[in-house]
């Protein structure tokens, strides 16, 4: 710290240097370096002040008023808020759910299937962990819409995912429509034993 010259009585908690009248405190001498006992900044003071009336005031608005802008699981909240509104939602009702026949959607099935689906189903839909997708057998119903419902909603019990956050409901209905008008009915490798009932 700088050094002081203080222009006061002499006080016996201290010791002042004989040249330059500094205050130093009492044994407090390492290898001939002495520490001098100079007051704090004033602006040092103040930036200290300032930290306490604002850390006081910080928790009397998070612990007595609960301000929202200060409770991070109200901030998350308002940020996921945000996000949703921000992400343009498709209106479910204008949605119609029909099966589809042509090229493009077709083939644009067939890729969501080989990324994803085929993982469980295997390529020719032949069934691995997931139930076989050429024959007869359904668990859930064949209808477009509930295939449709079980790629949406997934069956966790059964060890499929929802894939609502995942897929379109542009993709999900294409990969239902491959499956129905490509898949079923054909002969995979090895195919799996039926499963649920026959339709």
């Amino acid at each position: 710290m700088a050094k002081e010259n203080v222009n006061q009585p002499h006080n016996e908690d201290y010791e002042y240097d004989t040249l330059t009248n500094d205050r130093l405190i009492k044994d407090h001498d390492y290898d001939g370096i002495r520490e001098l006992d100079n007051d704090l900044p004033p602006w040092w003071k103040w930036l200290f002040y300032i930290t306490i009336v604002f850390a006081i005031i910080y928790l009397i608005r998070l612990f007595v008023f609960h301000a929202d802008d200060l409770v991070q699981d109200k901030e998350y909240e308002n940020v996921m808020a945000e996000a949703a509104a921000e992400q343009p939602q498709q209106d479910a009702a204008a949605f119609e759910i029909v099966l589809l026949e042509d090229d493009a959607s077709l083939a644009s099935g067939e890729e969501t299937w080989g990324k994803i689906c085929s993982a469980c189903h295997l390529a020719d839909g032949g069934g691995l962990v997931g139930p076989n997708m050429t024959d007869n057998y359904w668990i859930h119903g064949n209808t477009v819409e509930d295939l449709y419902e079980i790629v949406e909603k997934g069956v966790i019990e059964k060890g499929m995912i929802p894939y609502k956050d995942q897929l379109s409901p542009q993709k999900r209905l294409e990969v239902v429509s491959y499956i129905l008008v490509k898949l079923q009915g054909t002969t995979p490798a090895n195919p799996k034993e039926p499963e649920g009932e026959e339709y």
